[in-house]
């Protein structure tokens, strides 16, 4: 099966579908850090995108679309406070929905939970790294066409949040005090968990 892995430098999900023996490559502007270069494809996605795929497995920029980020682009009274940030969200916005309808019959965008002023179309399903194995929590939306909810296969116990922490106006009860993570970069909250690459590899390919 030929398998593309859009804006992904990381290979994580294109070596778990190699590993399962599918001709799968990751495309991005970046260079690829996964230790594979022949792997990986240095392109536009969308140019890419123009060939048709056994299946694509997509990870739009979310910097300017994610909901974490409402506090940046809102003031109080949900008016917007900077323009620049929502002319980038709206190219981000226009980006995915290039991909989502660029014609592939089997295409898995994952992101984020988004702002809802970009009037992206509604996920198929949200789901956490704990449900395959990785114990943290960090919600992950997924847009499917042509495929099948992805299936928690190995349900832990989360132990920390993958980006933030818990809040400060709650109680913080043994079960709430999860690890805090907001130090880490960038590229590494973004990289897809490895038990979640496993879970594309083997539920969809």
């Amino acid at each position: 099966m030929r398998v593309l892995v859009a804006c992904e430098e990381s290979q994580r999900v294109c070596t778990a579908f190699r590993e399962r023996g599918h001709e799968a490559y990751s495309c991005d502007l970046q260079d690829c850090s996964g230790g594979h270069p022949e792997w990986h494809i240095k392109a536009d996605a969308l140019e890419m995108l123009k060939m048709k795929w056994d299946l694509v497995i997509a990870h739009p920029p979310c910097t300017y679309l994610s909901a974490a980020g409402a506090v940046r682009l809102f003031n109080k009274d949900h008016t917007i406070r900077d323009y620049d940030r929502y002319e980038k969200g709206l190219q981000a916005a226009e980006f995915f929905m290039a991909i989502w309808e660029s014609g592939q019959e089997r295409l898995c965008i994952e992101n984020p939970v988004q702002l809802r002023v970009f009037n992206l179309p509604t996920c198929s399903q949200i789901i956490e790294p704990y449900m395959f194995g990785e114990p943290w929590r960090k919600r992950t939306c997924l847009w499917l066409k042509g495929l099948p909810p992805l299936m928690a296969d190995d349900i832990v116990v989360p132990t920390g949040l993958w980006v933030g922490g818990t809040s400060k106006k709650r109680d913080r009860t043994i079960k709430e005090r999860y690890e805090l993570n907001s130090n880490r970069s960038q590229k590494i909250r973004s990289r897809t968990f490895p038990g979640i690459a496993r879970a594309f590899s083997e539920q969809w390919g």
